[in-house]
């Protein structure tokens, strides 16, 4: 149960939230089409394994990785449209100002710093992927390893992005900074009342 004042207000946005938000959203939209291609991909699999009695590993990768590839660059678009799983049961009790607060320290102090973390790390792990032009263990299976390499830390930068916002949406709450401007359109209005 949410708690009234939460539900009845949205957090403010800002001009830097309105416009980091928008660009993690056009690319979270544009990814969608990462779904469709998966979807091809499996059933082009299916048919030429079941049907035609050929399996092909090249496919069957090539399944795995815009798998990937489309649930990393979502992630953000999660954040933004606020989507996203939350495991905490007692910050829906408290008032928005003070889940604001708990959002703004969770933000700054947890999800950012690991962010960064995972992103110094992915970064390192495309480069050698790069470097020494990494491919499948599967003689048939794909090359390029790092082009899928590549996109753990776009992904994981997406989200900072996001969280960036977001965390300037908590400060217009909490400390009128940056100043407060009317909801855009896309794609945050669509986005659940609670922060």
């Amino acid at each position: 149960m949410q708690h009234p004042t939460s539900a009845a207000v949205a957090l403010p946005h800002n001009r830097l939230s309105s416009i980091l938000d928008r660009l993690v959203a056009a690319i979270g939209k544009a990814s969608a089409w990462l779904w469709l291609a998966v979807l091809l991909v499996v059933l082009c699999n299916v048919f030429s394994r079941f049907i035609l009695s050929r399996g092909s590993i090249a496919l069957e990768e090539l399944s795995w990785h815009l798998f990937g590839a489309a649930m990393m660059l979502s992630l953000g678009y999660a954040v933004v449209r606020d989507d996203h799983v939350r495991v905490d049961v007692l910050r829906e009790k408290f008032p928005l100002r003070a889940q604001a607060w708990i959002e703004l320290l969770g933000i700054v102090l947890l999800a950012l710093p690991v962010i960064v973390l995972m992103i110094d790390s992915l970064l390192a792990y495309a480069h050698t992927a790069f470097v020494y032009m990494e491919h499948s263990q599967a003689p048939s299976g794909l090359p390029y390893r790092f082009v899928f390499k590549s996109v753990l830390p776009l992904g994981l930068i997406l989200v900072a992005i996001a969280l960036i916002a977001r965390a300037s949406r908590c400060s217009t709450l909490l400390l009128h900074f940056p100043r407060a401007i009317d909801a855009p359109d896309e794609p945050a209005n669509g986005a659940h009342p609670h922060p």
